[in-house]
């Protein structure tokens, strides 16, 4: 039986590059309603609702509990105050289901930011598929308040996600001074 790291390792090895987000800077993001869970507690995310209070940072992750996957979540659960102060909210998505998350929200995204279980349409309307898994790649966008991708980033690493999205949210901010 192959297990999802030597899958990921795989698909590493065809999808690991920045050129592969899909939806493009200026793209209307899809909105979209699923479960969600923060702090442990499930909840109705609805996309065009965080965007009223500001721009999303809507990361999608291959699956929780899994080591690159918990190493992003720590990176976004330390940043989010200051995505919060710059107005902006974070939102993790994945295929895993919503009890799953509910344990992944508490112990890895430490109670800072939602995440949200993905159906493969949702997956599908993002083009973020990591090939012959049936689960999302990596990637992360800035999406702002009017539905508009500002940032689009791809990479199988955890390490960048943080750091690109960020200097795009600021970008963002000065631009509403």
């Amino acid at each position: 039986m192959i297990r999802i790291k030597h899958l990921l390792a795989l698909a590493a090895l065809v999808t690991a590059s920045p050129s592969l987000a899909a939806l493009k800077l200026g793209a209307q993001a899809p909105d979209f309603t699923t479960q969600a869970s923060l702090a442990g507690k499930p909840f109705t995310f609805h996309l065009a609702d965080a965007l009223r209070k500001g721009p999303v940072v809507l990361y999608f992750f291959p699956a929780a509990f899994t080591s690159g996957c918990t190493i992003e979540a720590h990176d976004f659960a330390e940043a989010t105050a200051t995505f919060n102060a710059l107005g902006a909210t974070v939102v993790g998505v994945s295929a895993d289901p919503i009890d799953k998350l509910n344990k992944f929200s508490v112990s890895e995204c430490r109670n800072k930011f939602a995440v949200a279980s993905a159906s493969g349409k949702l997956i599908s309307a993002y083009k973020v598929t990591l090939p012959l898994m049936g689960v999302s790649n990596r990637t992360s966008y800035v999406i702002a308040p009017g539905g508009r991708v500002l940032l689009a980033y791809s990479a199988l690493s955890p390490a960048g996600h943080v750091g690109r999205t960020m200097d795009a949210v600021k970008a963002w901010r000065a631009t509403k001074r």
